[in-house]
């Protein structure tokens, strides 16, 4: 039988205010715990939230950003749960009616775009934290984290594979982090996925029981995770036994989930209106305004790379998957650099670089400007492309320019009229390679210009040397 999962994700974005959602107190990460936790937070008695006028705009701005209904009246309501980290043995949320419903995200896997649809986007304050480390046997309580401000986008189960689910979670952090809402540190716990997968016989329509793995703080997990539990729910159905609704955790080290609880269902929570809430009415007039705050949005700048620069689609979706990328690449083109130039550059030589020491492109020691000044040194050719990777190897870990390395490094190529004398030289003297390629052996022609460039020192352009052997083997 052919098994096809199905997966819907529920991301918890915390938003980049300076205060909690119901509170004064500080958000700030890292500090010593129960430190930014205030008489609200702790839920002493009498105290009551006041909402964060911040927290609501940077909702309405996600709102807009993907194009869903922001509802100009939303409730707050009571979660009721107990955990040691909930101080008030509920967590405000909102249930039946959200801030933002519907929306969309398309995402790219492989050669295909896919449109992901969102359910709902809703505000709610932060559980505090459990500690397990270094007390001795015991647990302890960090109510730092308590009341700060996240907004859940919760997508529909749209994902049929671990890939598109990596896709769309990708694709919603640079979202966030490009309009400013969140910082998307996830080692800080400010963009954490939950992931509800399920799986059933392909061609069904109805859904399998889904099981719902928490707390996904990378996309290398989130990818291992859901492969993992796909493959865990087809062997149990294939040997008879039923899935259980369950919520679960996924183990880095083993690479496994395993359950945490049964899953319970919004019933067992017993949502209510927070008396203590007023309706949250949001005016046009504010909505207008966010809207004409917004920057130009991912689609939008793919749009203009492809029209303005005459980019090919994959360069302008590359290139816009993050706004501190899409921003180098518009500077590297500003200070003279030509267009697909620099994109083949951004996406090869520099982002290998990145990849390979672990690094942003903010970090990157070769700035905008000093990239474009070593693609105008091969536009005006003063180097070819392969000894302009040989500069820029020493570009990165050097403070001097690029006309200086292009010196010390004896790279400038030779003159043309020495590289086709060296070329009449290699094929005066390989004249079994010659015979060779006239009887049709493609490798023999390989074979000459490795000879070619190696009688130039590496000094020559391999696309003049190309040229030439093919005129004179033709002639």
């Amino acid at each position: 039988m052919q098994w096809e999962v199905v997966i819907g994700l529920e991301i918890h974005t915390q938003l980049s205010t300076q205060t909690k959602i119901f509170s004064g107190a500080s958000t700030a990460f890292g500090a010593e715990p129960n430190t930014q936790a205030c008489a609200v937070d702790i839920a002493l008695p009498g105290v009551l939230p006041v909402m964060n006028k911040a927290a609501v705009e940077k909702a309405i701005r996600f709102g807009l950003a993907i194009g869903a209904k922001v509802n100009r009246k939303s409730v707050f309501a009571r979660k009721n749960y107990f955990y040691p980290d909930l101080p008030k043995g509920y967590q405000i949320s909102q249930f039946e009616l959200p801030v933002v419903e519907g929306g969309e995200i398309t995402i790219r896997v492989g050669d295909e775009n896919k449109v992901v649809r969102l359910t709902r986007a809703h505000l709610e304050e932060d559980a505090g934290k459990s500690l397990h480390e270094d007390f001795h046997g015991m647990s302890g309580i960090d109510l730092n984290r308590a009341g700060t401000p996240l907004l859940e986008i919760v997508s529909e189960p749209d994902m049929r594979s671990a890939a598109e689910a990596v896709a769309y979670a990708k694709a919603l952090h640079s979202l966030v982090t490009w309009i400013g809402i969140c910082d998307g540190n996830m080692q800080e716990g400010s963009f954490r996925v939950d992931a509800n997968v399920s799986v059933r016989p392909k061609g069904q329509a109805e859904f399998g029981t889904r099981r719902e793995i928490k707390n996904l703080n990378s996309f290398k997990f989130l990818e291992q995770a859901i492969k993992y539990e796909a493959n865990w729910q087809v062997e149990q159905l294939e040997d008879g036994k039923k899935i259980v609704q369950a919520t679960v955790l996924f183990d880095p080290e083993t690479g496994q989930t395993r359950v945490m609880r049964t899953k319970e269902d919004a019933h067992d929570y017993r949502y209510f209106p927070d008396p203590d809430l007023p309706p949250l009415v949001i005016d046009e007039a504010q909505i207008e305004q966010i809207r004409g705050e917004l920057p130009e949005l991912p689609a939008a700048m793919q749009a203009r790379f492809q029209s303005v620069f005459g980019l090919p689609a994959y360069d302008a979706q590359t290139l816009t998957s993050s706004k501190a990328l899409a921003n180098y690449f518009e500077e590297t083109v500003a200070a003279g650099a030509d267009s697909k130039l620099a994109s083949n550059w951004i996406m090869g030589e520099v982002a290998a670089t990145l990849n390979r020491e672990e690094k942003e492109i903010t970090q990157s020691p070769v700035s905008s400007e000093r990239l474009a000044s070593l693609i105008k040194r091969i536009m005006d050719g003063t180097i070819h492309n392969k000894a302009a990777k040989d500069v820029f190897k020493v570009l990165w870990e050097s403070d001097k320019s690029v006309d200086q390395l292009i010196d010390e490094l004896g790279v400038r190529p030779v003159d043309s009229s020495v590289v086709e004398g060296l070329v009449d030289q290699v094929l005066a003297a390989n004249a079994a390679m010659v015979a060779e390629f006239k009887s049709g052996k493609e490798k023999a022609f390989n074979a000459l210009v490795g000879q070619c460039m190696k009688a130039a020192k590496g000094k020559a352009d391999p696309a003049v040397i190309n040229d030439l052997l093919k005129r004179k083997l033709t002639e």
